[in-house]
């Protein structure tokens, strides 16, 4: 419990529309903004999705690079670059945005599973897995391992035994999302009982399930995500005014919990990362 909590802000995501929240930002300029708000109001790493010049999601490794860019220009915050990208997205053009070498970021997203997805297929064949994990390693990018169901550790455990990625090993439990674990935080001890030993992990919940898992995971240690990728609502009925809202109200929630917000060098020297 003495670890202090890694903050993470998603303000774009893959889904996400203006429809839904008119201030999601979209381009790179717009998401590095946000990310520099979130970052002073207590976020250590922010975990970035790109879109094109109409809004949907890409992985054009250019759009990436200049996010990275972007980002840093402004703050210090750990960068970890999203490959699920969006459901539309091949999984080809989505490791290109690792094995690419172009995009300059500290950490990035793997999934180790194919799945359904709300009312779509979250595409994460084997071959793309194995091959994203060679290019993570190749190319000196820690993995956040992301895990939607509880099968989904072994495979994580598999790449582990494969020497393709290295300890500490992070994980992400992705919850409420429609084909994977429920927003439930009572799944959180079974969950957390069977990572390995010294292992970094944050609850994600979507939408409604946010508040719930973050207390949860506070409890038991663990750190947590917000931003508009997850839930634009601060409030039931209320949209929140920015990405930064929601950091500062997890700063909040820390600080109740008895506990510290991590610093970006923190992280890098929690997880052993440049």
């Amino acid at each position: 419990m003495a670890d202090p909590v890694i903050i993470t802000v998603a303000p774009t995501g893959p889904l996400t529309t203006r429809k839904q929240h008119p201030g999601v930002p979209l381009s790179p300029t717009e998401i590095a903004e946000a990310v520099a708000e979130s970052a002073e109001a207590g976020a250590a790493v922010a975990h970035v999705h790109a879109r094109d010049e109409h809004g949907k999601p890409t992985a054009d490794p250019a759009v990436y690079a200049a996010i990275a860019e972007e980002i840093r220009a402004r703050c210090d915050i750990v960068v970890q670059a999203s490959t699920g990208v969006g459901l539309a997205v091949p999984w080809e053009e989505r490791l290109k945005i690792i094995s690419s070498g172009e995009v300059d970021v500290t950490m990035a997203t793997l999934n180790p599973a194919w799945m359904t997805f709300a009312d779509g297929t979250f595409s994460n064949p084997p071959e793309f897995v194995q091959q994203l994990a060679e290019a993570m390693h190749e190319h000196d990018i820690h993995p956040e391992l992301e895990v939607y169901d509880v099968g989904h550790l072994s495979l994580c455990r598999e790449l582990v035994d494969q020497g393709l990625i290295r300890q500490p090993l992070q994980f992400s439990f992705v919850m409420g999302v429609r084909g994977g674990m429920p927003g439930d935080p009572a799944l959180l001890p079974l969950l957390r009982s069977m990572l390995p030993e010294g292992s970094v992990w944050q609850a994600i919940g979507i939408v409604r399930s946010q508040l719930p898992l973050s207390f949860a995971a506070l409890a038991m240690g663990g750190n947590i995500r917000v931003g508009f990728e997850d839930n634009v609502y601060f409030e039931k009925g209320a949209l929140a005014e920015s990405n930064a809202q929601f950091v500062r109200r997890a700063v909040e929630l820390v600080g109740t919990a008895g506990r510290e917000p991590a610093t970006p060098d923190d992280v890098r020297k929690r997880l052993g990362v440049r």
